[in-house]
């Protein structure tokens, strides 16, 4: 019984460990999208988490999307944001054959961006943080549709 339960511990303690990882870079890829924006929810001192149609905004869409991505580590966002393309140090990397994640923070962890995008059904969601260490944080998540 003993035997069974530290092998249970130690199955559930490394699958834990691999599901834990941040960096996990299956493939390499050079892929560009075009996306149009659906909705924008918002959350800030005015609106808590309401939702925008992309009719009702100003806010344009994404005419060059392109994620390219080098095993074992490499990974580079370009077209979705200024502060994603000109950063390198993305401290969640996924990306396999079906999707792509990812998150970076600037250098004083008080604004984060983050993303995931499904590869197959094209569906992207661009979420922007700002003001993370006070208890007024604001944020902007954006949901596109890609091809």
């Amino acid at each position: 019984m003993t035997k069974c339960s530290i092998y249970i511990f130690l199955s559930l303690f490394i699958f834990n460990l691999s599901l834990a990882k941040n960096i996990d870079i299956q493939e390499d890829i050079e892929i560009g999208y075009v996306c149009e924006l659906e909705k924008k929810i918002l959350k800030n001192s005015e609106y808590n988490y309401k939702t925008f149609l992309a009719k009702d905004l100003n806010e344009k869409n994404l005419d060059q999307l392109k994620i390219d991505a080098k095993q074992p580590e490499k990974l580079s966002i370009n077209g979705l944001s200024v502060f994603l393309s000109e950063n390198t140090k993305f401290d969640v990397k996924v990306v396999n054959k079906d999707i792509v994640l990812f998150k970076a923070f600037d250098n004083d962890k008080n604004y984060s961006e983050s993303g995931i995008i499904n590869r197959k059904s094209g569906e992207l969601v661009h979420e922007i943080t700002k003001d993370l260490k006070s208890e007024n944080f604001e944020k902007d998540i954006f949901f596109y549709v890609c091809s």
